[in-house]
């Protein structure tokens, strides 16, 4: 984006010399020097948002005194919540959010050609990339034919959404899609797009140098801040927003240090700690808040175990986990081949102007927190949240305590298999699977698993015959080191056949499991589960027959799948036997620390790198053959099921509405705590009696070809079925149901979507209530998108998560909390009340107002609501109608 310099900051543009290159800057010690104030002390993770108040300074949007806050910050110990307008440099998506993202884009060129102007001007303006990484589905595993064959479903089911996007690609000026099969989004990211330091030219053609930052629409876009790379996640409407020029509104966030010192011992892994730290920053409170990792621990921790703990801020609820610049940083750099030019200039530049950490480097922090490595010890968390954190040892007894307490079943309960020589019990493990971006990334981890493999296959074990095991690496760089240290085989040996680069079962595209397998979890009621070395393990989301889900490092997901139970203390029972009747032990199998990072050093090359990024956007002879249109507008398929053009723009007029009160809005669904976008918008599959079912057998579309909710993102009418469709979603207006139900107008059990088209149809307003966390996990925006298009005007919440909370709003949807010790449960709420809320015709960010809830026998209680539109910008767009809209009816006027 042109770099437009202010009158009070032109001073702090330097110039920097690094070998031939010659390169402007904006300096922080020089706007130290100039005045501004003392910004010396700011953590790293600060002093990148602090440059881009100095590199956007223009009087208007970023004004001196916001730049003059971040001093003021560090005086007041490390709060100071003024509002800001942040610019990131690149937009990263992936498909299952892009897809709907560039149907926005595409039908904002209607849009604005309906209200008179160009549809030139609906175009990114800063550099988006989009990674197909999400439609892989693991139909066949297991067998040297799972990978071509997945790949080929894949195209069959997608064709529709990829001939889109690659008229996107056309289409759209600074938009790239990288072709399926490559990786996964976020290790794409890392170890080819991102530069640490990112160069552009401003207005006048000359280079200017910056940190490289971004924001995606996944939530773990996160992982970059491994390396020193700041960028979080955003629903993809605020990132068409972003890409759009529209800066990100903010408050100057606290950020809260989490020291590391000691060393990791013999036997754990990269994993290990992150869920460690996951449970105590779950337990701290660090929600919309940066996290930064110090201490002297980080001179021994890899970038590779650094991108994993950054990957999991959503996790832990953090708005990123920032690691500084060091000389690992550099090192990582140069191991994937960049530039050589460009890591000098990451190293001079982040000297220059404050980013290095070094021994001496010791910031102020709103808060601080400490972890020893030394006393990690290999774990797992689960069965349904990732902050679940249980140490390996504890497993079992972990296990038959949920058994006991949450699921109420008994343990010993067995089932035969048809047409099987074995028998299934609650416990077993149905899915193991090696996946996703938070530890596919990691070749320590990757190796390991290896390793494990190799030393089962020698002693003849195998996955039991009831594990449905997989391997999706997060790139095809993982499948080059682990061919040259000839692992690929011993994992083949053990079932773990290459299946597809993509994000599989953490995203829910586990596939179906062998179908006596589900008809025999189905009889006996059954609690099976699942092993991943995923980030996710929220109910509903991995597979509709699995209840319990465990993360855990690759490694440990191999010996899971030996094992074929969570019934067992793999720490210390015997896992499996050989042939010849001979008992094995985890430790007979486990690699050393230094067995992993020999083959680590040896197969783990730059020139691997350079190879498989050679051609990153090519893709293959599938890709190739995708055939499209060159034109400006999209030409909307009637028939389509993938991709339809959204209402949101339709009939728009060219002015802004005004906020009006909530009056006698009835009530769509009052839910519990730590309900998740997954529960709201879920990313799998769904059933043929489904609305969404329903809407496509209408269309005489087979029930082979429903794919999931996530790969038809592209089609409202699907989505807005799926909306609060998971089947593990409990609506306590109902006793004991699970699933997408409420109570219609006639007070009978119906779908929501039912429920909600049937009060759209008479006029009436609706509101949902939840509990803590509403809106945690993915940043789906489907999950506000959905709830908009069913009629919700208000979700009143006892706390948002961040992205869910901005992305209502980006909606149109009013986000309130409960006030003074308030709770869906405090007023007995049953789903049969009215709901007014008034004072939002003159509504101010953050305040509070009154609300009037009519109780079914026609008591009245009223109660004081904290309205969660943030800034001034955010009023702005509740009146337009979204943050689109907004957006849109600028672009028309400018």
């Amino acid at each position: 984006m042109p770099i437009t310099v202010g009158q009070d900051t032109a001073k702090t543009r330097k110039t920097l010399s690094v070998g031939s290159q010659s390169i402007d800057y904006y300096s922080i010690p020089a706007a130290q020097e100039a005045g501004l104030g003392d910004f010396s002390n700011l953590p790293a993770a600060l002093k990148v948002v602090l440059e881009n108040m100095l590199r956007f300074e223009d009087g208007k949007t970023v004004s001196v005194d916001d730049i003059k806050a971040f001093a003021e910050w560090g005086a007041k110990g490390g709060k100071n919540p003024r509002e800001i307008a942040y610019r990131p440099a690149r937009v990263l998506m992936q498909d299952f959010t892009g897809v709907p993202a560039v149907v926005d884009l595409a039908a904002m060129r209607d849009g604005i050609v309906g209200l008179k102007g160009s549809a030139a001007k609906i175009n990114p303006l800063v550099p988006v990339d989009l990674v197909i990484d999400h439609s892989v589905m693991i139909d066949e595993f297991g067998n040297p034919r799972a990978f071509q064959m997945n790949v080929d479903r894949e195209y069959e089911r997608n064709m529709e959404r990829y001939t889109f996007l690659k008229w996107g690609q056309t289409a759209f000026n600074n938009f790239r899609v990288v072709p399926p099969g490559t990786g996964i989004c976020h290790q794409v990211n890392l170890e080819y797009l991102a530069q640490t330091v990112w160069t552009d030219a401003d207005q006048n053609g000359a280079q200017v140098a910056y940190p490289d930052t971004l924001v995606g629409t996944d939530s773990h876009t996160t992982m970059v801040n491994g390396m020193a790379v700041l960028g979080w996640g955003v629903g993809g409407i605020e990132a068409e927003a972003a890409m759009l020029g529209q800066p990100i509104s903010m408050l100057i966030p606290e950020v809260v240090g989490f020291k590391l010192t000691g060393e990791m011992m013999e036997g754990t892994t990269g994993t290990d700690l992150v869920l460690k730290v996951v449970e105590m920053l779950r337990e701290k409170g660090v929600v919309s808040k940066f996290v930064e990792f110090y201490g002297p621990g980080l001179d021994v921790l890899p970038l590779a175990d650094r991108a994993t703990i950054a990957n999991m801020a959503p996790e832990y609820g953090a708005t990123c986990g920032f690691f500084p610049i060091d000389g690992e940083t550099l090192r990582y750099l140069r191991t994937t081949g960049r530039d050589e030019d460009r890591i000098a200039l990451v190293e001079a530049y982040a000297k220059e102007n404050g980013f290095w950490r070094d021994a001496d480097y010791s910031p102020i922090y709103t808060d601080t927190l400490e972890l020893d490595m030394g006393t990690i010890v290999p774990a797992i968390s689960g069965p349904k949240r990732p902050q679940d954190y249980v140490a390996l040892t504890n497993a079992k007894s972990a296990f038959a305590k949920e058994m006991e307490e949450t699921f109420k079943r008994p343990m010993d309960k067995e089932v035969a298999v048809a047409g099987e020589d074995y028998t299934l019990s609650s416990g077993d493990v149905v899915i193991a699977s090696i996946t996703s971006c938070t530890n596919t990334s990691n070749p320590y981890v990757m190796i390991g698993a290896g390793l494990v493999a190799r030393k089962a296959a020698a002693l003849g074990l195998n996955r039991k015959p009831w594990v449905k095991t997989s391997l999706a690496p997060g790139s095809q760089v993982v499948s080059a080191y682990l061919e040259a240290a000839d692992l690929q085989k011993d994992l083949d040996a053990v079932g773990f056949n290459l299946v597809g680069y993509g994000c599989t079962t953490c995203i829910g595209n586990s596939g179906p499991i062998q179908k006596e397998l589900s008809e025999a979890i189905a009889e006996g009621d059954l609690v099976a589960t699942s092993v991943l070395s995923g980030n996710r393990n929220f109910e509903g989301r991995i597979s509709p027959d699995v209840r319990a889900n465990y993360l855990a490092s690759p490694p440990l997901v191999v010996a899971y799948a030996l094992a074929g139970t969570m019934d067992i203390n793999l720490a210390t029972d015997v896992i499996a036997q050989t042939p010849d009747g001979k008992d094995v032990y985890l430790k007979d199998i486990w690699p050393t620390t230094q067995e992993v990072a020999d083959l680590v050093a040896e197969t783990v090359t730059r020139e691997a790198f350079q190879s498989k990024y050679a051609d990153v956007f090519k893709g293959d002879e599938k890709w190739q053959g995708v055939e499209t249109t060159d034109a400006e507008t999209y030409d909307w398929p009637s028939a389509s099921t993938y991709i339809q053009n959204p209402p949101y723009f339709q009939n728009m007029g060219s002015e802004p509405g005004t906020i009006s009160n909530l009056e006698n809005a009835r009530v769509l669904a009052v839910l519990g705590d730590m309900v998740t976008t997954d529960h709201i918008s879920p990313a799998g599959g769904f059933a043929d009696s489904t609305p969404a079912g329903q809407y496509l057998i209408d269309r005489q579309v087979p029930v082979r070809e429903f794919n999931s909710y996530g790969s038809r993102r592209g089609n409202h009418e699907v989505m807005m079925r799926g909306t609060f469709a998971n089947i593990r979603i409990k609506n306590e207006m109902l006793d004991g149901v699970e699933g997408g139900y409420t109570k219609g107008p006639d007070g009978a059990q119906t779908s929501i979507y039912d429920a909600a088209m049937a009060h759209q149809a008479a006029g009436t307003p609706l509101v949902v209530f939840g509990g803590e966390q509403y809106g945690a996990g993915s940043s789906r925006d489907w999950a506000a998108k959905g709830t908009a298009l069913l009629g919700v005007k208000a979700v009143i919440a006892e706390s948002f998560e961040r992205i869910h909370r901005s992305n209502l709003v980006g909606m149109g949807v009013i986000p309130f909390e409960f006030t003074g010790g308030d709770s869906r449960k405090s007023l007995g709420l049953t789903g049969e009340e009215t709901v007014s809320i008034s004072g939002l015709d003159t509504i101010q960010p953050l305040q509070e107002v009154p609300c009037t809830i009519t109780m079914a026998d026609g008591s009245v209680k009223e109660i004081t609501l904290k309205c969660r539109i943030d800034t001034a910008i955010e009023i702005e767009y509740i009146e337009h109608g979204g943050v689109l809209h907004y957006v849109l009816r600028n672009l028309a006027k400018s």
